[in-house]
């Protein structure tokens, strides 16, 4: 089943259960690490398009998907709805070896004034958030040394952030319709370094 099927319908189950969608997420992602020049494998072109087929395409579809739904909402105070792309530090500061990924999540960062732009007149907004280090699943493959070095580079809170702190963020966009067409940066000015090794 292509991305596009899979949004749609995961948006009609949706619809089925609630009876409206007010806001939409895209914050599916996949690392893909790789270097444009190796001395252990060749740039893999397969994986780049993976990356961005997930990454930038899939959030798309939703975005689609989801802005066609909001369409059919009854407006509150002139507004359809709301949607959110997740992007990352990486996307200002990428990493040696996160070609695929940090291209992939600028890109989010890019489709979201024009998108404001357009969905505006029908009472959508659009807005990013790029957040820095969390404490989700995915930091359980990261070795120990990388978080403590990423940690330490955060100048407060010296730790992760929670995943609470982050729907706090998400809350307060969906709370107030002043934010739209923006990037916000949720990352206790934790900046990358060039390599994470």
């Amino acid at each position: 089943m292509s991305l596009m099927n899979t949004t749609s319908n995961a948006i009609a189950l949706g619809l089925k259960e609630f009876g409206r969608l007010d806001v939409a997420v895209a914050a599916a992602a996949i690392g893909a690490p790789m270097k444009l020049i190796s001395q252990r494998r060749p740039f893999s072109m397969s994986l780049f398009d993976r990356a961005i087929r997930i990454n930038l395409y899939g959030a798309i579809h939703l975005l689609k998907a989801a802005a066609h739904a909001m369409m059919d909402n009854v407006p509150q105070n002139g507004e359809r709805g709301l949607l959110v792309n997740v992007s990352t530090g990486a996307a200002y500061e990428g990493q040696v070896g996160q070609v695929a990924y940090s291209a992939s999540k600028a890109a989010m960062v890019g489709i979201t004034l024009p998108l404001a732009r357009e969905l505006g007149a029908y009472g959508i907004r659009v807005m990013t958030v790029a957040p820095g280090a969390f404490d989700t699943p995915i930091w359980s493959q990261v070795p120990a040394e990388l978080k403590t070095d990423l940690v330490s580079r955060v100048p407060f809170p010296h730790r992760l952030g929670a995943p609470a702190e982050f729907a706090s963020l998400i809350h307060e966009l969906i709370r107030n319709p002043m934010h739209n067409g923006r990037t916000y940066r949720l990352d206790a000015g934790l900046t990358l370094p060039a390599s994470s090794t």
